[in-house]
């Protein structure tokens, strides 16, 4: 026995030595991509008209129920700015017989996620929770969406805390930056433009009966969609849906409004002085596209290799190359109605010409693309695209998303063939026509006194000046 076994041990040996020193003298060849499958969407409608789409994911107990309204800030009249943000705010701040402690304290007890919130497009209620939990939980779904209390002291202290936030804001430079920018974009009266929040003026005009009534407008079975994605059997689920919000009153259903798209003339830099300031926050785009364009596969490829990943050619130039910044990125924002294009980050403030030469240099670039640049970029977003799905709550965003804007029944199973579809050709020709450098706008937020005569000098067109009163109004008074 001994002697069989000292046998084996020498046989193996050269083995062992073998495989303890693999070849790493290249990478191993990457395998083929296989695209992501998901379950097929269910769907049915509760006795009110809302209609369910369901995936099911038993791997986990857990569920994730969503439901969207059309509607939020790109619906709001001029003397409604910020209600659709504050309306949703309130909606967990007490609801049926429950006040805002009561209602928190219920929420944490049970382990669960609920959170009502407002887009630019629309708005909705999400519930994540325990299949155990479930009819708990749904049961204080039911009573934030239809029956929220809107208690006077909670309108009175969410509106000290916007007001507060908006004072705040004349010191954060990065939301100074960002709202100059959609401003000069979109225009003051765009959607788009005017920001979420609201203005001293209209927050302070609200009350309980304006906030009731825009809450009756669009949260109704007529205006609603659910999706859920989650360990739980459909007939269960439809009864239990039934139960929490099939009494969900009737009402009309809005479209998204289309807004005015914007054009961008030349190349003009807004220089916003911040004095002291340690950095100078940058934001260079122009106008872009929404998210039914035919280009969206191209344009995805194309702002991964430019500014959509961390081996980005702009981050790889700002922050490993260069170090100007801890990071610099792009990206399309993609909506129903037209967004913008966007580059952006935070630079060292004795760099900011630098960081900018450095910008304008990877967007003129951007439209020389090899097949080494394509297939990285290509692979990047193939193979990560799979952690968009990766638990219930990115499943039932992903398909609330393909619901809001139509795509087709298979738009993820396809997602995959299709980026990897994309060529040189399409991808250089998709840069050239939505990557602007001569019809552009530049915004510096920083030290006007160290930057100025720099900025000057790299003449890449007129300079304008705003105050940071310009872009965010005066200070409220609280």
């Amino acid at each position: 026995m001994k002697k069989a076994l000292l046998t084996f041990a020498v046989s193996v040996l050269p083995l062992l030595l073998f495989a303890q020193n693999p070849d790493r003298s290249e990478a191993p060849a990457l395998g083929p991509i296989q695209p992501l499958v998901i379950p097929e969407i269910e769907s049915f409608k509760l006795s009110n008209g809302i209609p369910v789409y369901f995936v099911r994911k038993d791997q986990v107990p857990l569920v994730q129920i969503n439901l969207f309204v059309s509607g939020g800030s790109a619906f709001e009249k001029p003397s409604e700015l910020g209600l659709a943000n504050l309306t949703t705010d309130l909606m967990t701040e007490g609801a049926g017989k429950r006040d805002a402690l009561a209602l928190a304290d219920e929420i944490d007890f049970l382990g669960i996620r609920l959170d009502a919130y407002a887009g630019s497009e629309f708005m909705g209620v999400n519930l994540f929770a325990p299949t155990s939990r479930v009819d708990q939980a749904l049961d204080l779904m039911k009573d934030v969406t239809l029956s929220p209390s809107f208690a006077e002291k909670e309108l009175d202290r969410i509106r000290k805390s916007k007001l507060v936030t908006l004072g705040q804001n004349h010191d954060e430079s990065r939301v100074i930056a960002s709202t100059a920018f959609n401003q000069i974009i979109f225009g003051k009266d765009h959607a788009f433009g005017r920001g979420a929040t609201g203005t001293e003026k209209t927050l302070k005009s609200f009350t309980v009966k304006e906030v009731r009534a825009f809450h009756e407008t669009y949260f109704n079975a007529k205006n609603a969609w659910i999706v859920v994605a989650g360990a739980i059997d459909q007939k269960a689920l439809k009864i239990k849906l039934e139960t929490a919000l099939g009494k969900m009153k009737s009402g009309k259903s809005f479209e998204t409004p289309k807004l005015p798209v914007p054009t961008v003339a030349g190349r003009v830099i807004y220089l916003i002085d911040k004095p002291g300031a340690a950095q100078s926050e940058l934001r260079i785009g122009h106008t872009g596209v929404n998210r039914m364009t035919p280009d969206y596969f191209n344009l995805t490829v194309v702002n991964t290799i430019l500014g959509g990943s961390f081996t980005s050619r702009l981050n790889q130039n700002i922050r490993e190359e260069h170090g100007y910044a801890y990071g610099a990125s792009s990206r399309f924002g993609f909506q129903k109605n037209t967004g913008a294009f966007l580059a952006a980050s935070a630079v060292q403030t004795e760099v900011t010409d630098s960081a900018i030469f450095e910008f304008m240099k990877e967007l003129k670039g951007i439209s020389k693309i090899s097949e080494e640049d394509l297939t990285r970029a290509r692979n990047y977003v193939a193979l990560s695209f799979p952690s968009d799905f990766a638990d219930v709550q990115s499943i039932a965003d992903n398909i609330g998303n393909q619901i809001f804007y139509g795509l087709p029944k298979d738009y993820y199973n396809t997602y995959t063939r299709n980026i990897l579809d994309v060529t040189v050709d399409n991808a250089v020709k998709t840069a050239k026509n939505y990557i602007k450098t001569d019809d552009l706008v530049i915004v510096v937020v920083g030290d006007k006194a160290q930057i100025e005569a720099k900025i000057k000098g790299l003449n890449l067109g007129e300079i304008k000046y705003l105050s940071i009163e310009d872009v965010l109004g005066p200070v409220p008074q609280i």
